[in-house]
């Protein structure tokens, strides 16, 4: 009895450890059960809002994004290391492009759906001249805007791997998934943050960051349809 007992107590032991430490290698797992991890993202002047809402289909969970002529989007609330955890995952489907689209110019920065790397300002790391920005900034929407962002984008046709984003020269745009030939497909990405902010930016990125989600056709008056089945933050 007491080997028994011994031998169930082990494996509790070990069963713990190997969760532990499959827990520690995934920071951010969202399966879109609900929004709840997440708040709204908004624009100043920019009054149409796109839609986010979660559907179910038999045991699946997902993420619709419905955008009409509208943007907006979904900022996750915790942030992350990059430098722990530079690996992010998701599994996406849009069902249309947007014809107009064309991520080097402002009337069309539009996608059906993106997936944003933010990084956060860190002021300790800041020059005076930016510090002056920032504080000015923060002043201004009471907050600090953030340091620098990747942007993932499902884009309307083949374009350059690495773009400026016309609005924010810190922005810097990847088209995974270019023209219509996966459209209405789910697809899987992987991407690793520490290459490709060296591809965009080349220098090291900040530490600490956190993920958004949009779609967007404000630019381009357009109307977009976005899913996504999940997403996660893990190492590498």
């Amino acid at each position: 009895m007491v080997k028994k007992n011994q031998i169930i107590i082990f494996l509790v032991i070990f069963i713990s450890i190997i969760f532990s430490q499959k827990n520690d290698s995934v920071f951010i797992q969202e399966d879109f059960k609900d929004l709840k991890s997440w708040r709204p993202l908004t624009f100043p002047k920019i009054e149409s809002h796109s839609e986010y809402e979660i559907n179910k289909k038999d045991t699946m969970s997902y993420l619709r994004a419905i955008s009409d002529s509208s943007a907006s989007g979904l900022i996750f609330k915790k942030t992350f290391n990059v430098y722990d955890y530079p690996i992010v995952e998701w599994k996406w489907k849009v069902k249309n492009i947007l014809e107009k689209g064309d991520a080097t110019l402002k009337e069309g920065d539009d996608y059906p759906l993106r997936i944003y790397i933010i990084f956060q300002y860190d002021p300790d790391e800041a020059g005076l001249f930016e510090k002056a920005q920032y504080n000015a900034a923060k002043i201004l929407y009471g907050e600090y805007p953030p340091h620098s962002s990747l942007n993932y984008i499902w884009a309307n046709r083949k374009q350059d791997s690495i773009i400026t984003n016309p609005f924010v020269d810190k922005a810097k745009m990847i088209p995974l998934r270019q023209g219509k030939k996966n459209v209405d497909r789910w697809m899987k990405e992987k991407i690793n943050i520490m290459r490709d902010y060296k591809r965009a930016f080349d220098e090291k990125p900040p530490q600490t960051a956190s993920l958004a989600i949009m779609s967007d056709s404000d630019n381009t008056g357009g109307t977009a349809r976005g899913f996504l089945d999940y997403i996660k933050v893990i190492k590498e």
